[in-house]
C-alpha cells in the first residue's frame, strides 16, 4: 500500500503527532515510519474477508503479534471503513486458526506445510509452530472485545467465534490438570533447550493450583515452571471479556457460570501461589511457579509480563503489590534488567545479555504516571533506533547499533501505542 493510499484517518493521526512533536522531529519521524509499517508491509486482505499478517521478518502469522500489530489502529476503526475491515479480518483469521488448533501459536496463510514441521508434536500443514502459550488464546479475544467496544460492531461474534471460545475454555480447564489430563506434548530436537519441553515433551512437573498451565512464554521460550503468572492474569481478564460477550451477544447463560468459575479458580491460584514475600521489596508477584513451592523471580520483555499488568487491565498502577513488583523488575534484582551508557530497561533470555527491548520500554511508559520517567523513555527511544527510523527486538545498552530483528512489527506498534498514549489529551 503506497503512502498516498493510506486511510485519511491514519494521515490525520500522523499529522497531529508530527505537530505535537515539532520540538522532537526524530520521534515524530519514527512514529510515522512505525505507524505505517504494519499496514504497508505486513497486511494482506484475503478473498474470504480475513486478514493475514506476517510478524515482520518471519512469513507466518502469530496470534499474539497480529493482535499487537493492529492495536494502534483500533482508535481509528470507527473513522475508517478500511481500518475496520482490516481489523475485523484479523479477528476472523485468528478465530479460524484457533478452531484449527488451539494449541498452536503461529500459522501459515494456507495449508502449505511451511514452518517447524520437524517438531515432535501434533503438527498440521496449517501450523507454522505449535508452542502452546496461554497468551496466544488471550490476544484474539482481547482484539475482538476492544473492536466491539470501539466500533459497536458485533458482526464478528458468529458461530465460529463461539466455537473458538468453547475451545479456549476447554483447553484452559484441561491444562489446570496438565499432568493427568493433557495430551499436549512438544519437543524440538534441533534447537536450544529453551525451544523444547522436558520429560518427553510434557514439561517440568506441576501440581494443581487452580491456575492453567502454559508450555511456553510469550517470548516463545519454554517456561521454567508451568504456571506462568502474567499469562494467568491475562487469562482472568479475558475470561471477564468472554463473560460479557456470552451474556450480551449470545445469551449463553449456561456457559457463563462455567467461565466465571474458571476465572475464580485461576484468580485464587494466583493469590495463593503467585505472591511471595521478598526480603527487600515486600509482597510481589513471581513470574512462574510449579505449585510445589518453586518460584522463578524475574520478568521478561514480552507481553504479557508482570510489568504490563495495569496495561492489560489486571490492576491499577498504584496497586501496592504491583508497585513492589515493578520496583523489583526495574532493578538489578531482576536478572533481565540491564543498564548501560545509552539505555536501561528490561530484556529477555530470548536475546543476548545486556540487550533491552523496545517493547518493554513502551510497556514501562504505558504503566507509569511519572512524566519524568516518560520523558526519559522518550529520550531512550530517540537514541536507540540505530539510525533506521524503526524499533527493534533487543539492542545493546551501550551500543544500539548492535540489535536483533531489523523488521519487527510488534515493536513498532508498541512504540506507536506509547506515543499515542503519551499525547492522548493533546491529540483529542
Amino acid at each position: 500500500m503506497a503512502t498516498n493510499t493510506l486511510p485519511e484517518s491514519m494521515l490525520e493521526m500522523m499529522d497531529k503527532v508530527t505537530k505535537h512533536l515539532s520540538n522532537r522531529p526524530k520521534l515524530a519521524t519514527m512514529f510515522c515510519n512505525c505507524f505505517k509499517n504494519t499496514i504497508q508491509t505486513t497486511v494482506e486482505q484475503l478473498e474470504d474477508n480475513s486478514t493475514f499478517i506476517i510478524t515482520g521478518d518471519i512469513p507466518a502469522m502469530w496470534l499474539r503479534d497480529s493482535t499487537a500489530q493492529v492495536k494502534p489502529y483500533l482508535a481509528l476503526a470507527n473513522k475508517s471503513n478500511n481500518i475496520a475491515s482490516i481489523i475485523e479480518g484479523v479477528i476472523n483469521r485468528q478465530i479460524l486458526y484457533i478452531n484449527l488448533d488451539p494449541y498452536a501459536n503461529a500459522f501459515n496463510k494456507e495449508a502449505t506445510g511451511a514452518g517447524q514441521q520437524n517438531d515432535i508434536t501434533d503438527m498440521s500443514e496449517w501450523v507454522w509452530e505449535r508452542k502452546y502459550e496461554i497468551d496466544s488464546l488471550c490476544y484474539p479475544i482481547q482484539l475482538a472485545y476492544e473492536f466491539w467496544k470501539q466500533t459497536g460492531s458485533a458482526k464478528h461474534f458468529d458461530h465460529h467465534f463461539l466455537n473458538a471460545v468453547k475451545k479456549i475454555i476447554e483447553v484452559w480447564k484441561v491444562e489446570q490438570h496438565h499432568e493427568e489430563d493433557s495430551t499436549y506434548r512438544f519437543q524440538r530436537t534441533n534447537g536450544p533447550q529453551s525451544d523444547t519441553l522436558t520429560r518427553d515433551g510434557l514439561g517440568e512437573p506441576v501440581c494443581y493450583t487452580g491456575m492453567t498451565w502454559s508450555g511456553f512464554r510469550p517470548s516463545d521460550d519454554a517456561c521454567t515452571y508451568g504456571y506462568l503468572i502474567p499469562s494467568n492474569m491475562f487469562a482472568c481478564i479475558i475470561l471477564g471479556y468472554i463473560e460479557e460477550i456470552l451474556t450480551n451477544i449470545y445469551q449463553a447463560n449456561e456457559i457463563v457460570a462455567n467461565v466465571n468459575e474458571l476465572k475464580q479458580q485461576i484468580q485464587d491460584g494466583i493469590n495463593q501461589y503467585g505472591i511471595i514475600d521478598h526480603p527487600k521489596f515486600g509482597k510481589l508477584y513471581a513470574y512462574e511457579t510449579d505449585g510445589y513451592g518453586n518460584y522463578n523471580l524475574m520478568d521478561d520483555a514480552n507481553v504479557p509480563s508482570l510489568l504490563s499488568m495495569p496495561y492489560l487491565g489486571y490492576c491499577e498502577m498504584d496497586d501496592e503489590i504491583y508497585q513492589n513488583t515493578r520496583a523489583f523488575i526495574l532493578s538489578k534484582e531482576n536478572p533481565y534488567f540491564y543498564e548501560g551508557k545509552v539505555a536501561k530497561g528490561v530484556g529477555s533470555p530470548h536475546t543476548p545479555s545486556q540487550y533491552v527491548w523496545h517493547i518493554a520500554l513502551a510497556i514501562q511508559g504505558l504503566t507509569t504516571k511519572s512524566e519524568t520517567e516518560k520523558e526519559q523513555l522518550l529520550t531512550i527511544f530517540e537514541n536507540t533506533d540505530a539510525g533506521t527510523g524503526y524499533m527493534h527486538e533487543g539492542f545493546h545498552v551501550d551500543d544500539p547499533t548492535k540489535f536483533t530483528r531489523k523488521w519487527f512489527s510488534w515493536a513498532n506498534a508498541m512504540y506507536c501505542e506509547f506515543i499515542m498514549d503519551y499525547y492522548e489529551n493533546a491529540l483529542k
